[in-house]
């Protein structure tokens, strides 16, 4: 089924979204970018997008600190995108990427005196880490710190950080990289916000660990804490508490939650999908497919109810 992208200010065929060679952001990673996930709820033949505003919000964030000035407020591109989604007719999973670019054609280093533009794209996407478990790796590539490039602003030539990780743990046997912080305390995976369980508790980095602070992260704290009764501590990691975690996941929009059985060939737990780490991924799970009824006002229906 053909896909659609809201580019220039219209619909256009995804095919016929075209940039140009010159554009500032291909040759310098001057865009900023969101990830958002669409659920597919069989039984009610609708089509549910996660917590929509809240990533809309964080681009436009994240556009201000490349100093551009979108046309669109957070809830313009909430409607865009729900028509646009509506318009394309997939009734399965989807992946939604609205990307804020520097689209001036113009060379030379800089944020200032550049024209900008925002574009979104809808395809069809299943599983991201398509594994029962992930086997992890710590990667010898480090997160940036908040000086040299802001972790917490999805910018899409930083991700060449990421990318470097991702491929070294493919290259070695893994399914996932872990990064460090330039000081060598746990961050993040190569596209997900990793957590563990010590001692009963929740655990995960701090936003000053050099991460991102995911909206999947938050979503799974709050989840954590409303309906299982877990507070989640965010404090600093060692790497050696990995290997001694008794349960481990990740989670991303694209990745969901993804349980974590193996960190540089040490196993996690006692089985792939510790016990704790299973309910919360089927409570995750409903809740993004519009399944739990407390939860509705994180899903925007793509199609009339």
């Amino acid at each position: 089924m053909p896909s659609f992208a809201f580019f220039q200010g219209e619909t256009v065929p995804l095919e016929e979204a075209k940039i140009g060679v010159m554009a500032h952001a291909l040759h310098y990673g001057t865009a900023v970018f969101e990830g958002i996930r669409g659920n597919w709820n069989e039984e009610a033949g609708q089509l549910y997008l996660f917590r929509l505003p809240e990533h809309y919000r964080r681009l436009l964030k994240g556009a201000s600190i490349l100093k551009m000035k979108p046309a669109y407020k957070a809830e313009d591109l909430c409607n865009i995108t729900v028509e646009l989604a509506r318009k394309c007719q997939l009734k399965e999973d989807i992946y939604v990427r609205p990307l804020a670019y520097k689209s001036s054609q113009a060379f030379g280093v800089r944020l200032h005196n550049l024209e900008d533009d925002l574009l979104v794209i809808i395809i069809p996407w299943g599983a991201y880490l398509d594994v029962e478990s992930a086997h992890c790796g710590v990667s010898s590539w480090h997160r940036p710190p908040d000086n040299t490039m802001p972790p917490s602003v999805k910018i899409s030539g930083m991700y060449v950080n990421n990318a470097f990780a991702k491929t070294q743990a493919i290259e070695n046997g893994f399914d996932e990289a872990i990064m460090l912080t330039p000081d060598g305390h746990v961050a993040e995976g190569s596209g997900e916000n990793i957590f563990i369980l010590a001692g009963g508790k929740l655990v995960t980095p701090p936003t000053s660990d050099n991460i991102l602070p995911g909206i999947t992260r938050d979503s799974i704290i709050t989840l954590a804490r409303e309906e299982l009764g877990i507070e989640t501590i965010e404090r600093t990691i060692d790497r050696v508490e990995l290997y001694n975690a008794e349960e481990c996941f990740l989670t991303g929009t694209a990745a969901h939650l993804t349980p974590v059985s193996e960190v540089d060939h040490y196993k996690i737990g006692s089985c792939p999908v510790g016990p704790f780490t299973k309910k919360l991924m089927g409570l995750y799970f409903d809740v993004i497919r519009g399944k739990h009824p407390g939860y509705m006002h994180w899903c925007t229906p793509v199609f009339p109810e």
